[in-house]
């Protein structure tokens, strides 16, 4: 039997009718969690870690190495992966999921306490960098498959809505970690914010991890968490094993939604560092524009799910990749147009984003086998990531300071290119098989 969700409910045998309502706001609190864990790293990688770790470089050196050590964590995830699937088939799920939440709340909460490079030296840079692996391990044993079961089990006709739910994270992160750190950075001189007020959001970024782990451990003893679990939707793996059958798929689910997560940091953690680095502009007021623009995100993400139940998955991944593609070629260039400019340029990113990041979750989870489906999904997620965003930042910025705005839009126009190209391919092995 396979469980699905019909009219909104899970049926689930012996154990009576369960709405996916305790999932899918399960789903959406976790994700929010990392999501706002991400954000507030990467706010501080911008407006914190150049000053305070790598206080003996110039500040464009210092924001480059301070995102080379936020790129480690998507390093780390594949490894995380392997290692919390192995304490999954070991010890069970609550036990994955509540050692590697553990594991990225104390990461987390590590760097709220991180001295400076004038007080320790380079020791500083080694602990940043520990904390950032350490982050990178936890998620990727924070997976938890119910984004593209969620995605597969939906009501027919209803797909796209479903698998757009779990998206819904990450605005949500955005928006409180962009407002908190707006609210210090406006009302607080620069030697306090430097000191003690850049490290609130840390805390905070603690305390929802607490609550997202009650919140998780909460779901994964729901009767439909345990039948799906039961009928091996849920199983883990061996990575190698899974590698070797589904390899294929893995790759192409790591390259379908490409653009998608290249977007992502194009429009959130990039353009941060370029408006501080190279106008005069000071870090609250775009703090400010980026979370009212992931309002817009927010808003694309939901429309992402009605469109994509309409037009299909694919023709909406495929025309969000085209739309990208356009973007990337004048937008760039709108943020140094100043404040109309800026605005326009992030309130359009993520309108685009939201409509290409909602449908990216679960979009090739079917084609795994069942044996194969929590694993596999979860390497395509780690490499997804590890392509399209791990090194986005970093790699923009070298562009965009050596040849202009224009060249971080060629990277993101490679991006684009990579998704069409992939769904085009899939697209006519699709019908070769049919």
């Amino acid at each position: 039997m396979t469980a699905t969700f019909d009219n909104g409910r899970t049926s689930s045998a012996g154990h009576g009718e369960v709405s996916p309502g305790e999932i899918v706001v399960g789903v959406i609190i976790g994700r929010a969690s990392e999501f706002f864990d991400f954000f507030v790293y990467a706010i501080a990688s911008v407006i914190v870690f150049p000053r305070l770790v790598f206080t003996h470089h110039d500040p464009l050196t210092g924001t480059l190495l301070s995102f080379a050590i936020f790129a480690l964590a998507f390093v780390a995830r594949p490894f995380g992966t392997a290692l919390f699937m192995a304490v999954d088939r070991t010890h069970g799920r609550g036990a994955k999921m509540t050692s590697a939440l553990v594991l990225l709340g104390t990461s987390t909460v590590a760097i709220a306490f991180l001295p400076g490079y004038d007080d320790i030296g380079v020791a500083a840079i080694w602990l940043l960098a520990l904390a950032r692996i350490g982050q990178g391990l936890a998620l990727g044993g924070t997976w938890d498959g119910l984004a593209s079961l969620l995605a597969l089990n939906a009501p027919e006709g209803r797909r796209g809505w479903y698998a757009m739910l779990p998206q819904l994270g990450a605005p949500v992160g955005l928006i409180v970690a962009s407002a908190l750190f707006a609210f210090f950075v406006g009302n607080l001189s620069a030697e306090d914010f430097f000191d003690w007020g850049w490290r609130y959001p840390f805390f905070v970024a603690f305390a929802i991890n607490v609550v997202a782990l009650f919140s998780r451990l909460r779901m994964v003893q729901t009767p439909s968490y345990r039948q799906i679990y039961e009928q091996q939707e849920l199983q883990p793996s061996r990575v190698l094993p899974t590698l070797r059958a589904e390899g294929k798929n893995v790759v192409i689910g790591a390259f379908v939604p490409l653009v998608s997560f290249a977007m992502f940091h194009m429009v959130t953690v990039f353009p941060l560092s370029w408006v501080f680095l190279f106008t005069r502009e000071g870090p609250a007021r775009f703090l400010v524009i980026e979370a009212i623009s992931a309002v817009f995100g927010l808003f694309a993400i939901v429309a992402s799910g009605i469109l994509a139940d309409r037009i299909g998955r694919r023709r909406l991944l495929g025309g969000s990749a085209i739309a990208i593609a356009a973007f990337s070629g004048f937008a760039p260039q709108l943020l140094d147009a100043g404040f109309a400019g800026e605005l326009t340029f992030m309130i359009l990113g993520f309108i685009l984003l939201g409509l290409a990041f909602g449908q990216s979750s679960g979009s090739v989870a079917s084609r795994f086998s069942r044996a194969y489906r929590y694993t596999g999904s979860a390497i395509t997620t780690d490499l997804a990531w590890l392509f399209g965003a791990g090194f986005a930042p970093l790699v923009a910025l070298i562009l965009s300071s050596q040849f202009g705005l224009i060249a971080s839009g060629a990277y993101l126009l490679s991006g684009a290119l990579v998704t069409m190209l992939v769904l085009w391919l899939t697209n006519v092995s699709d019908r070769g098989k049919a």
